[in-house]
């Protein structure tokens, strides 16, 4: 993968760093977690994946992460689906294939959920989570930390995931809490597969079952990966990813 991004210039908005190689379609949409960014190992792979296999590929830094500009803490969730719809709009022509992972896999539904209701349900070929964390405002805080976002403005914790601790600001968080999904049907009919880590420490696995549960789908299969973590990032873990991809993006 070429060490320099390109850069969606937006007046009066952050601008975005995204990589992108053309091919076939459905367009690959790849939407990291939390504080991460397109230089991940599964974003990588699989973006190399596509370029050798000539698919085509969208990769993208949320404002304020990687090398987008714009300050971490002054976005929202919806700031970030924005973000992702304004790159499928320059980039992505016809039906898209979205890759979430973690708290990408909530925006990966958000995004596809919008675009549904703008183009039409052939927009969205098909959705792939990993360790999908839609709602997590609401489940991963402690009633005790969603004190502190509200009183105080923002959490700080410490991850293993960074040298930086993880910041939950109450715009993000009041953001999230609008945004909920899992309380009610989803209106999303693409095929969709979740792939779950069963030793995942963040995101419980249930999450996935109960997302599989809410999705209007027919068509979901939940992965369950023995030994797997939150990041599903050993080789074998990108070999399921790539074949996961390859058989919903190959199939339609």
């Amino acid at each position: 993968m070429d060490t320099a991004p390109d850069y969606l210039d937006r007046p009066g908005r952050p601008r975005l760093a995204y990589r992108h190689t053309p091919g076939a379609g459905p367009a690959i949409v790849f939407l990291p977690g939390y504080m991460s960014d397109m230089a991940g190992g599964k974003a990588t792979a699989l973006f190399d994946w596509a370029a050798a296999e000539g698919h085509a590929c969208l990769l993208l830094d949320y404002a304020g992460c990687g090398l987008s500009d714009g300050l971490f803490a002054d976005h929202t969730l919806l700031d970030w689906r924005g973000d992702v719809l304004d790159l499928i709009d320059a980039k992505a022509e016809g039906p898209v294939v979205i890759v979430g992972s973690s708290m990408g896999g909530w925006l990966m539904l958000l995004t596809a959920l919008a675009l549904v209701q703008r183009d039409g349900p052939a927009r969205v070929a098909g959705l792939v989570g990993i360790a999908a964390a839609p709602d997590f405002t609401d489940w991963g805080f402690s009633d005790a930390e969603k004190a502190i976002i509200q009183a105080e403005g923002a959490l700080l914790e410490e991850t293993p995931y960074s040298d930086q601790p993880y910041m939950t600001t109450r715009a993000f968080w009041q953001s999230g809490e609008a945004n909920r999904l899992l309380g009610s049907e989803i209106p999303l009919a693409c095929p969709v597969r979740l792939l779950h880590g069963q030793e995942d420490g963040d995101v419980p696995p249930e999450t996935s079952l109960r997302l599989a549960s809410a999705l209007a789908s027919a068509d979901v299969q939940v992965t369950l990966v023995k030994g797997g973590d939150h990041r599903l990032s050993r080789d074998t873990d990108i070999a399921l990813l790539i074949d996961t991809v390859a058989r919903l993006a190959t199939q339609i």
